[in-house]
C-alpha cells in the first residue's frame, strides 16, 4: 500500500493510515495537544480511533508520513457538507513530529491532503488555526489558502451539552 507522496525536501513515505497505525497516531494527537498548550485535553483512545475509523462506517480518512518505518506526521480529514457548497473536507489535524518540523514533511501531508479532496470532487477544504501559530498562518497563506479573521469557532464540550439539556 505504497502512495507516495514526497516533497522536494521530505525524503519518506506517504500513505493512508491502517488500523495498527493508531497507537502512534494517538502519540501524535497528545503531541500536538503538547504544543497546543492544552497537555491534558485529549481523552481519545486507540480503541476510539479504530472503532470510528475503520469500522462499517468510518468517520475519518488518516494519512501518515513515515521515515525509516516510523510514523513522524499525520494528517486526519472528514467529511462535511456546506448549505452553500456541498461536500467539503475538514482538516481536523496535520500534525509533524518537532524534530521533524522545518524537513517538508508537513507541506508533503498538506499536498496530499489536497490530492485527496480534489480526489473526492469537494469544493471546499476548511480548517481552524491557532492565531499564535504564526508559521502555520504564513504557509497556509503563502499555499493559497484564505484566512478568515471574520468567522469564529464556536463549539460546546461534553460539560456544556449535557448542562444545556439539563436546564432547557
Amino acid at each position: 500500500m505504497k502512495n507516495e507522496q514526497q516533497d522536494s525536501r521530505f525524503h519518506g513515505n506517504i500513505r493512508k493510515a491502517i488500523k495498527d497505525d493508531m497507537p502512534q497516531v494517538l502519540g501524535l494527537i497528545k503531541e500536538l495537544a503538547v504544543f497546543e498548550r492544552e497537555p491534558d485535553a485529549v481523552v481519545t483512545t486507540v480503541k476510539d480511533l479504530e472503532k470510528e475509523g475503520f469500522g462499517e462506517y468510518p468517520l475519518f480518512t488518516c494519512f501518515v508520513a513515515e521515515v525509516d518505518d516510523k510514523i513522524v506526521g499525520m494528517a486526519l480529514v472528514y467529511f462535511r457538507f456546506s448549505t452553500w457548497k456541498g461536500k467539503t473536507i475538514h482538516l481536523e489535524d496535520l500534525i509533524v513530529k518537532e524534530e521533524m518540523r522545518g524537513t517538508g514533511l508537513g507541506s508533503a501531508l498538506y499536498a496530499q491532503v489536497l490530492k485527496y479532496a480534489k480526489s473526492q470532487g469537494v469544493r471546499r477544504v476548511e480548517w481552524v488555526v491557532l492565531d499564535w501559530n504564526e508559521g502555520a498562518i504564513k504557509f497556509y497563506e503563502r499555499s493559497g489558502a484564505k484566512i478568515l479573521n471574520d468567522w469564529r469557532t464556536v463549539h460546546m464540550d461534553e460539560d456544556g451539552i449535557t448542562n444545556f439539556i439539563d436546564f432547557n
